[in-house]
């Protein structure tokens, strides 16, 4: 039993033997990502200006490092974008291989800090293995999903595969431990292989398996319980009182409520010294405070463009494979953008995942805007945005 869905209105066609019909970027897509990026350069500036200079002696040391890898993420994703994205067919497996081996290796000689095993130190470079992971996954599920696609419903030699990968690098991530990025790898995982069209039963049966599974660890350790019973907490009838375990979500939603509709100004947050690492995890809540209700709808709206251009690419991509990573990068994006925005309007419990392209951190900036020119390479070759026929251009003249 397959699933009654596809992403696509049209057959998808093979590549023709002369080459693949080139378009312009996706200009709404491109454009919305610098936007954000530039624009997430001043956030950062303004949400961590305090605290640089109280750690550095310095107000503008993360201004400076934050706008150095924006720049740096705007060469990598325009370069990325130039190179046709079937190089997949050949190096994702070797890029997921690699990837995974990083995170073995974290296990064992990564950096600690607040509790968990997450960072890899390579000399001066410093970055997370499982934001690598994470697009590296997704792109091989997409390369596999297309290759299989006479024998999908076969569940040795087609689901079974596919699955393995998705549990090691979930489960190395768990491990470091790392619960909520573990969590969403698995979810949008499992939405490449939905859309990829899997078989309906043996889709299921792993679902619900790996909703049990996620319950389980969630509760398996007492400082996660302290944070779902500090989440329960705090929406409890009459729950007023800020402990430990909910100071940074208190804090967040005070700078949301003190930024009303309009919000108090750029670079007067008053929370953004009480918010632990405001240019963080919770850096949406400063967004809040100095743009108000309108700053944060904009910010949602944005992130709303890019999913529905990233769903129209892999809607009009040129063959499986491009439908598949595109549909799998744009998931990421979506569901990372909406966890972090739920998360410090206190809808979900406290995590450490980042709000993409805003908050600061060089692996989530690098590795995001990689994976955003791949997406506008497919972009390119699904002819979203066509270039003007010259036979037609001179007839119309």
């Amino acid at each position: 039993m397959k699933f009654p869905f596809s992403i696509s209105s049209r057959p998808v066609r093979a590549l023709e033997p002369s080459g693949p019909v080139r378009g312009h970027n996706d200009w709404f897509l491109l454009l919305s990502i610098l936007g954000m990026m530039f624009f997430s350069i001043a956030f950062v500036y303004s949400a961590s200006a305090g605290f640089s200079d109280e750690k550095t002696g310095s107000a503008e040391t993360f201004f400076w490092s934050h706008a150095a890898r924006v720049m740096a993420g705007i060469v990598v994703m325009l370069a990325v974008s130039r190179i046709d994205y079937h190089w997949l067919e050949r190096w994702s497996k070797p890029m997921l291989v690699a990837a995974l081996l990083m995170l073995v290796y974290v296990l064992f000689e990564g950096t600690r800090m607040k509790g968990a095993t997450r960072w890899l130190s390579l000399g001066p470079i410093s970055f997370q293995p499982s934001e690598f992971a994470k697009f590296a996954l997704v792109m091989h599920l997409g390369v596999m999903l297309a290759e299989k696609r006479s024998y999908i419903d076969d569940f040795k030699f087609s689901f079974l595969p596919m699955m393995c990968w998705v549990a090691i690098a979930c489960g190395l991530v768990a491990l470091q431990p790392n619960m909520s990025t573990a969590g969403v790898i698995f979810m949008v995982a499992m939405g490449t292989l939905f859309i990829g069209r899997v078989n309906l039963r043996q889709f299921g049966s792993v679902f619900l398996f790996g909703l049990v599974a996620a319950a389980g660890y969630a509760v398996s350790a007492p400082y996660r319980m302290r944070r779902i019973m500090a989440f329960v907490s705090l929406h409890s009838s009459g729950a007023d009182t800020v402990t430990a375990a909910n100071y940074q979500l208190t804090q967040g939603l005070i700078a949301f409520g003190s930024g009303k509709i309009i919000g108090v100004g750029p670079g007067q947050s008053h929370q953004r010294f009480f918010v632990p690492e405001p240019f963080g995890d919770f850096i949406y809540s400063i967004i809040g405070e100095e743009y108000g209700l309108i700053g944060t709808l904009a910010i949602l709206g944005v992130f709303g463009l890019i999913v529905w251009r990233g769903l129209l690419v892999a809607r009009q991509a040129p063959d499986d494979l491009g439908r598949n990573v595109a549909a799998g990068i744009t998931l990421i994006i979506g569901a990372y953008a909406a966890i972090n925005a739920c998360v410090t309007t206190g809808l979900l419990p406290t995590t450490g995942l980042p709000m993409p392209f805003i908050s600061y951190g060089g692996s989530s900036v690098l590795f995001s805007a990689a994976a955003v020119g791949v997406l506008l390479n497919i972009s390119q070759q699904a002819n979203v945005m066509p270039r003007e026929q010259p036979a037609l251009a001179g007839a119309m003249a």
